[in-house]
Order: structure tokens, then C-alpha cells, then sequence
């Protein structure tokens, strides 16, 4: 089944609305403002939406409102059955402190066709697209899995470019890509952008690996899909995040997922700037207008643009 390409454009909508909602409060120090700013906007053109939507992965569990949590019904309640994996702000302290790279960002399935990842850890393998297939595993030592990429793509480890996050549990990967000389592309925060630059053109990244959030995965996921990357996951848990993953219908929480496990059938993902990034242009204020600019993917009508709308304020 194919997701009418009529919703695409409602979906974007949704995001940018999201993406100025956070603009409003940028460099405020407030992230929990911003969040709140582009939570209140998503939800309210997500609810004009003719669908029965569900957020499979959302902001928090139910009674952490005012968040889009996880098992609200969104939509206007008739139409097709939609599950929606979304972060309103990815990047809240960006916002805050007026730095590149903040988005809101959405992805939209058939109902039961997303992953319903819970708010934990995932370590994450993901790279670009014709490639073999099934071709690292997260079982294997960084070394091999360097070595085999840079095989596939008939080229030395110190020609390939690693993305992670800047963190003090990567310490062991870090020194293992060092060692190889291959080079190292450091982000701050937000693994989604992360991720995808495994299949942007215009970026020297060939693989991304280490532990992020679990939702991104799912959301980086979504935009891997559209593509042809590839990508491996699997949930960090600690015993009471055991119990909420069973609870959310995860049965062996030690599996790892690739993406069809993640992404079943077909997928829209849309991301909005709210400050200036590597994937699109941030909000621009136009006094009584303003643009957003947005990044937006759909798999089964090959559909990948980036465009720049105009909204009244």
C-alpha cells in the first residue's frame, strides 16, 4: 500500500509550523520553551490532518503532557490508520543557544509499520546505499567493519570519513578509528542529521556507528529507507527499560534490527529547519511572513526535495 502523496505536503506543513514555533525562542537559553513552542504548533496541524493517526514515537510516556507522547491519537479520526514517529525539536539545546543544526522532524507509516522504540540508548551501524547487502554487523570489532566498507568501496581505511557523537562512551571507538587513520566527523548532538549524511551526496561521510537515542534511530531510519542505506540497531537497556520495551510489544530486546525490520512498507519523513544546518536553511523572519525551508522524502513515489515554503504568521 502506498501513502497518498497528498499528505506529504500536510506532513511538511506540520513540521514547519513546529520548526517556528521553536524559532520564537531562539538563543533564550529556555530549551524546554522551545520544545514546548514546537510541540503545541506539531500537534495542532497534525490534529487538522484527515487520518487516524498514532504516535508510535513521540516525546515521553502519557503522563508527561504537554509532550506528543507515545500512544496519542492525532488526526481528525477518519481516513487511513497512520502510526507517526516524531521529535518536534531535535536539538533543544540548540535552540536555546542559537547554534546550527536544530529541526523538527517526522516520519509516517501504515499503522503497525514503524518500530515502537522506547526512549533508551540504541547502538546504531548505518551507511549509504549500493552497497552488499547485510554488509557490517554490529558484532563485529570497528576494525572489521572499517575494513569491509572501505573493500566494498575499493578503497583504504584512511580514505574513509566516521560520524559519531562527541561522547566520553565512545572513547574505545574513537581510538580504534584513530588507529586506522581513518577520518573522524564529530557532532554534538542530534544523530538524525547525523545519520542521514550517510546518503547526502554533498557530505564526505561513509558510515556513522556508536550509541545514540532510540527514537532517532527509528526517524533516521525512516530516511535511510527512502534510499537504499542501510543501517543496524540495537536497544541499550537496563533492567526497568526491559520491562517498558516488552511493554510496547518488543520481545527479544537483545535483537538487532536492520531496517526492514524498523521501516515495513512505505515510509514519508519530512525535516524543517529551525536554525541554519547541513540538511536545509533555518526560519526566516520576514516580518509579517516567514520561510521555512524543509527536507522531504516519500519511498514508494521516489520522492526526494528540498523546498522552501512561505507561511503567514
Amino acid at each position: 500500500m502506498t501513502i497518498e502523496n497528498k499528505y506529504l505536503d500536510l506532513f511538511i506543513t506540520a513540521t514547519e509550523k513546529a520548526a517556528y514555533g521553536a524559532s520564537l525562542l531562539l538563543g533564550k537559553g529556555d530549551k524546554n520553551a522551545a520544545d514546548k513552542g514546537a510541540v503545541d504548533k506539531m500537534r495542532n496541524e497534525l490534529n487538522r490532518i484527515e487520518m487516524h493517526g498514532t504516535v508510535v514515537i513521540g516525546e515521553g510516556e502519557m503522563d508527561e503532557a504537554p509532550m506528543l507522547y507515545i500512544g496519542e491519537k492525532v488526526g481528525l479520526q477518519t481516513g487511513p490508520n497512520l502510526d507517526i514517529a516524531l521529535d518536534p525539536l531535535e536539538g533543544t539545546n540548540f535552540v536555546a543557544k542559537n547554534l546550527p543544526n536544530a529541526f523538527s522532524v517526522l516520519a509516517v507509516a501504515e499503522k503497525g509499520n514503524l518500530l515502537s522504540a522506547p526512549d533508551t540508548y540504541m547502538e546504531k551501524i548505518a551507511i549509504g546505499s549500493e552497497l552488499p547487502k547485510n554488509l557490517l554487523d554490529l558484532d563485529n570489532s570497528v576494525e572489521k567493519n572499517i575494513n569491509l566498507l572501505a573493500e566494498a568501496k575499493n578503497v583504504k581505511p584512511k580514505d574513509l570519513t566516521a560520524c559519531l557523537l562527541k561522547r566520553d562512551r565512545h572513547k574505545k571507538i574513537i581510538s580504534s578509528l584513530k588507529q586506522m587513520n581513518v577520518k573522524i566527523q564529530f557532532i554534538s548532538d542530534g544523530d538524525v542529521s547525523g545519520v542521514i549524511t550517510v546518503i547526502d551526496k554533498k557530505s564526505p561521510v561513509d558510515i556513522y556507528l556508536g550509541v545514540g537515542g532510540g527514537p532517532e534511530g527509528v526517524l533516521a531510519a525512516a530516511a535511510l529507507a527512502c534510499f537504499g542505506g542501510q543501517m543496524q540497531t540495537r536497544l541499550v537497556l537496563d533492567a526497568s527499560e526491559e520491562k517498558r520495551a516488552k511493554n510496547l510489544g518488543i520481545i527479544d530486546v537483545k535483537k538487532k534490527y536492520n531496517i526492514d525490520d524498523m521501516i515495513k512498507g512505505d515510509v514519508m519523513f519530512c525535516a524543517s529547519g529551525v536554525t541554519d544546518g547541513d540538511l536545509v536553511d533555518g526560519i526566516k523572519d520576514k516580518g509579517e511572513t516567514y520561510l521555512a525551508s524543509t527536507y522531504a522524502l516519500h519511498r514508494n513515489t521516489n520522492t526526494c526535495k528540498k523546498i522552501t515554503n512561505i507561511h503567514k504568521k
